[in-house]
């Protein structure tokens, strides 16, 4: 049974093949988060207000900034696992962003309220979007990690999140704030940054700074964070579409098995992993494998995100927790992670 659920789990995963991306893919503009060009590159390009810095997490080219100055910060821990910072594990947190704001997923989801429209408010992140609200667990919380953290070292000011104009309970604003209203998710991302800092910094050889060990710990912080806010933004989901719906509980779900083995989050990795996921909203009337504007690549990976749901909520959890054992080490994660991106490349 062990052995069924491996092959399962991986072929739900990754049910595709397509050529990998070249080397020379990791310079392409289209390798980069939409506007990443005009996105602030450090902490102290945003706005001083009050002796505070200030940042509207609900405008995406600054949230964009937020990750753009978490890479640019770390980049010095990761420069020896790929050129022009391409090795950095953060890279997965931007790229899905992205991938977000270019399918509209960031967007009002009435359609009728300009947020997020090109013929709009472009740059708005609607409170009333799912994704956007699970985007802000992967995004300021880890920011404002960092910045407890030292990553960004003794800053001037303090930091400031603005609000959204409604919901507002939902978030946390400041270091202060999001410390006591969720430590669990701030003391996971801070032991992220704290301990790459730390071995970094202390290496002798970059060989004694393990990849391997990043990774556990910013799946661990990814994971945490979809956990905590999952129930928190079930009434958003009500306001999407029932395929669209479905694919974001399937993609949540789904990231917890990507999570065991590690998975890479890189550049180019991510940039070949995530080509698969779905252009636009899926509306009313969609129904894979049978979207007539997707790939089948694209239907299959409907069609298998949704098995593994099912899958998982039949077993009660129990095939998460074997496959989590199948990757408790770091022979089976490397076999993990081979079966995925296998799967994903010539």
């Amino acid at each position: 049974f062990g052995i069924c659920t491996l092959l399962v789990v991986t072929a739900a995963l990754s049910p595709v093949t397509a050529a990998a991306r070249s080397e020379n893919d990791v310079t392409g503009e289209d390798a980069y988060p939409p506007l990443w060009d005009l996105a602030p590159a450090s902490i102290l390009d945003f706005p001083v207000k009050d002796n505070k810095i200030v940042i509207s997490a609900w405008n995406y080219q600054e949230r964009l900034g937020v990750y753009k100055s978490l890479l640019n910060a770390s980049a010095k821990y990761f420069g020896a696992f790929g050129p022009q910072n391409s090795g950095n594990i953060l890279w997965g947190l931007p790229l899905q962003h992205g991938w977000q704001f270019r399918t509209g997923r960031l967007a009002h989801p009435s359609g009728v309220i300009s947020c997020g429209y090109e013929n709009g408010e472009h740059l708005c992140q609607s409170v009333r979007s799912w994704w956007s609200c699970m985007n802000y667990y992967l995004a300021i919380i880890p920011f404002l990690g960092a910045v407890e953290a030292g990553l960004f070292g003794q800053l001037p000011y303090e930091i400031e999140i603005l609000p959204p104009e409604e919901q507002k309970d939902d978030f946390c604003y400041s270091v202060k704030d999001c410390w006591s209203r969720m430590p669990k998710l701030m003391d996971d991302w801070k032991a992220f940054f704290e301990v790459n800092k730390h071995k970094a910094v202390s290496s002798a050889t970059v060989s004694s700074f393990k990849l391997d060990d990043a990774l556990g710990l910013i799946w661990k912080a990814h994971t945490t964070s979809i956990a905590y806010a999952l129930p928190k933004f079930q009434d958003r989901l009500k306001s999407l579409s029932v395929p669209e719906a479905n694919f974001g509980e399937d993609w949540a779900n789904a990231v917890d098995f990507i999570a065991a083995t590690h998975f890479c989050t890189d550049l180019p990795t991510t940039n070949n992993f995530q080509a698969f996921l779905p252009q636009r909203m899926l509306v009313e009337g969609d129904v894979p494998p049978s979207i007539s504007d997707f790939s089948p690549q694209q239907n299959k990976v409907l069609v298998s995100l949704r098995a593994l749901h099912r899958a998982s909520k039949l077993t009660g959890g129990l095939l998460l927790k074997l496959w989590q054992k199948a990757m408790s080490t770091e022979a089976g994660r490397e076999m993990g992670r081979k079966l995925i991106e296998g799967l994903t490349s010539s």
